[in-house]
């Protein structure tokens, strides 16, 4: 699962990669994005910032409320699920990113591989967003099994699109956008450092 991805581009640049009208106005957003944070998404033709992870309602043992957790990435096998079903058939969305990563190593020493496409700035992989009382407009990262190199770091990956789906997935019926949930099948960077895997990742959960 991704609990991390790279995104170095200004707002102004990806507006202009997607060819999307800029909403997201001076949002204050980072290079790196953690469950939790808030990153950068294109729906409806817009560039806007949303908080990366749906809420999850949580209790205590003794039935109090709790901080809700972030669920950040979305299994395709659960997309018809009902958390998450009414934002895949009417919320759909890009998620640009120059990057997503994965833990790798022992417990407790990890360190951060990131996975890329060659010679690309820029790309998008497949979302979904909601608005929530809690955090406003937030968006979930569609995961789906990993294929080639990208197998070789972790079992599930972004579902990564090409831009000629990138229409077909936001704005096509469902059943054609469930069809592009798959592999990716072409050639991927793998970039393995010795960079400690942050514990802001560790507030992630795959749903």
């Amino acid at each position: 699962m991704c609990n991390l991805y790279r995104m170095a581009q200004s707002v102004g640049e990806v507006a202009e990669w997607f060819r999307a009208v800029d909403r997201a106005g001076g949002a204050n957003l980072g290079s790196e994005v953690y469950p939790g944070y808030p990153g950068l998404v294109v729906a409806s033709g817009e560039v806007q910032a949303m908080h990366w992870g749906f809420p999850l309602e949580r209790k205590n043992a003794k039935g109090e409320a709790l901080k809700p957790k972030p669920v950040n990435n979305t299994r395709t096998d659960k997309l018809d699920s009902f958390f998450w079903r009414k934002s895949f058939v009417k919320r759909r969305c890009l998620i640009p990113l120059s990057a997503w990563a994965e833990a790798e190593g022992k417990k407790g020493a990890m360190t951060r591989t990131w996975l890329s496409l060659p010679d690309t700035p820029l790309f998008a992989v497949a979302g979904i967003w909601d608005e929530s009382p809690q955090w406003g407009r937030v968006y979930s990262m569609v995961m789906t099994d990993a294929s080639g190199d990208a197998a070789d770091v972790h079992s599930r990956m972004p579902v990564v699109l090409e831009p000629a789906s990138y229409e077909l997935w936001t704005a096509g019926p469902p059943d054609a956008a469930m069809e592009l949930c798959a592999p990716y099948a072409g050639k991927l960077t793998i970039d393995r450092t010795d960079e400690p895997w942050s514990g802001h990742a560790r507030q992630a959960s795959l749903f």
